[in-house]
C-alpha cells in the first residue's frame, strides 16, 4: 500500500508535503491513467455518463468546493452518489486544487485494503473512479444525513474510523460536518480530498516531517474542523453548561480510543517520540476529566476555532460558521486573555501576543473572512 512506502524517500524532500506533491506532479505529468472499481464497474456506465454530462439537472448538490454531488437512481433501482469533480476548484490553494486526485488515490489503497479483506468500517465503497473522466461512484447512504446531534455511539464511530485509518498510514484532515453522513445505525465518512499517507510508527500527522507539528491529531482534527463548531451552537441554544457536558462525553471517548490507540502503535513498534505525545494528551485529558474540565475546554476551544478560522482563510473559503468562530474569539480575547495567555493557548514562536496585538489580529481576521464567504460551502 502506498501510504506505507517511505523506505524510499528522496533526502532531497524535507517535508511529507513536498513527497506527497512530487507523486503527485509525477503521476500527472506522467499522464498515468487512474482508473478502478468493484467487479462489474471497469467503465461509467451510459446512464450516469449521461447523468454526469447533464450539469443543469435540479439534483445537483452544488455545496461542494471541489466536486458536484447528486444521487442518481438506475434501472436496477440502486441509488449511487455519482461525484463529478469543477472544472476549477474553489479552493485557492495547491492541496485545494489537487483534493480530487488525491481523493481517488486514497480511494484506491482503500478499495484494495477491502479487496484484501480489511475493509474500515464507516469508510463508504468506491464503485468507479476515473481521474480523465472526473467522476466517483459510491453507493448512496440512504437515510445519512449529517450530524445534527453527536451521541455517544456516532463520537465512538467516528474515532473508530479514525483510529482505523491511522493505523492503516492514512490521517484524515477534515472531518468537517460536510463530509460526515450518519444513517442512524452508522457514521460514514465518505470525502477523502485531505486524507494523507504516512507512517503511523514514526509520524504523528502528515505536517512538516511527521514530528514537527504534534498539535495536529485525530481528536484535534475532528475538534477543529466539526466539534467545536457543534459546541458553539450548543452554547449559543442551551448553555455553557450543556456544552461542557457534551465536551466531556467526547473527551472521553476520545481517551478510550486514544488509550487503545497507543496499545496497538506500541505492540507494531512505535517509535518511543510518538509514544510520549500519546501519554501526553492522555495524561492532560484525564487530569482534566477529573478537575478542571471548563479551563481545558476554553484551551481547546481557542485552539480549535483559532485554527479552523485560519484554514478558511488560507483558502479563502469563509462561511457563516467561519464569522463566528471569529467573532468567539475576540469575544474570548476581551474575556480571558490572562486565562489563554497562562495556559499556553497564546503562544508562538516569537512569543505571546499582547491584548491589543491579539485584538487587532482577529479583528482583521474577522474582516476577511466576511469578504471570502463561500456560498453554499457544507462546513
Amino acid at each position: 500500500m502506498a501510504a506505507h512506502r517511505f523506505e524510499d524517500d528522496d533526502p532531497a524532500m524535507t517535508t511529507l508535503d513536498d513527497l506527497r506533491h512530487a507523486a503527485q506532479s509525477a503521476l500527472l505529468a506522467a499522464g498515468t491513467p487512474l482508473q478502478f472499481g468493484t467487479a462489474g464497474w471497469t467503465a461509467l456506465p451510459g446512464d450516469l455518463a449521461a447523468a454526469a454530462a447533464d450539469a443543469d439537472h435540479p439534483d445537483w448538490i452544488d455545496g461542494g468546493l471541489t466536486a458536484r454531488v447528486r444521487r442518481v437512481v438506475r434501472g436496477d433501482g440502486s441509488a449511487v452518489a455519482l461525484k463529478v469533480a469543477r472544472s476549477e476548484c474553489l479552493v485557492r490553494n495547491r492541496d485545494g486544487q489537487r483534493s480530487f486526485l488525491n481523493e481517488l488515490l486514497r480511494r484506491r489503497e482503500l478499495h484494495e485494503l477491502a479487496e484484501r479483506g480489511q475493509g474500515i468500517a464507516g469508510v463508504t465503497p468506491t464503485l468507479h473512479a476515473s481521474l480523465h473522466e472526473g467522476v466517483l461512484v459510491s453507493p448512496w447512504i440512504e437515510g445519512g444525513e449529517r450530524v445534527a446531534a453527536w451521541s455517544e455511539r456516532s463520537i465512538a464511530q467516528l474515532f473508530d474510523t479514525g483510529a482505523a485509518l491511522l493505523l492503516a498510514g492514512l490521517f484524515e484532515w477534515d472531518f468537517s460536518p460536510g463530509n460526515l453522513l450518519d444513517d442512524g445505525r452508522q457514521l460514514w465518512l465518505f470525502d477523502f480530498g485531505y486524507m494523507y499517507p504516512f507512517d503511523p510508527l514514526r509520524h504523528l500527522n502528515t505536517a512538516g516531517d511527521g514530528t514537527s507539528a504534534p498539535q495536529f491529531h485525530l481528536a484535534e482534527r475532528f475538534e477543529t474542523r466539526c466539534f467545536f463548531g457543534h459546541l458553539l451552537e450548543q452554547e449559543s441554544q442551551r448553555g455553557d453548561a450543556v456544552a461542557l457536558a457534551a465536551f466531556r462525553l467526547e473527551k472521553e471517548v476520545a481517551l478510550a480510543c486514544y488509550l487503545r490507540l497507543r496499545t496497538a502503535l506500541a505492540q507494531r513498534g512505535a517509535g518511543a517520540a510518538v509514544l510520549a505525545q500519546y501519554d501526553s494528551v492522555t495524561s492532560q485529558w484525564r487530569d482534566a476529566l477529573r478537575g478542571d474540565l471548563a479551563a481545558l475546554y476554553l484551551r481547546e476551544g481557542w485552539r480549535s476555532h483559532d485554527a479552523d478560522l485560519d484554514d478558511d482563510l488560507r483558502g479563502q473559503t469563509c462561511t457563516p460558521m467561519t464569522l463566528r468562530r471569529a467573532q468567539w474569539l475576540i469575544d474570548q480575547a476581551h474575556r480571558n486573555y490572562d486565562t489563554l495567555r497562562a495556559g499556553g493557548a497564546l503562544e508562538r514562536p516569537g512569543g505571546a501576543p499582547t491584548r491589543e496585538a491579539l485584538l487587532a489580529r482577529l479583528e482583521h481576521d474577522h474582516e476577511r473572512a466576511a469578504r471570502w464567504q463561500v456560498a453554499a460551502h457544507p462546513g
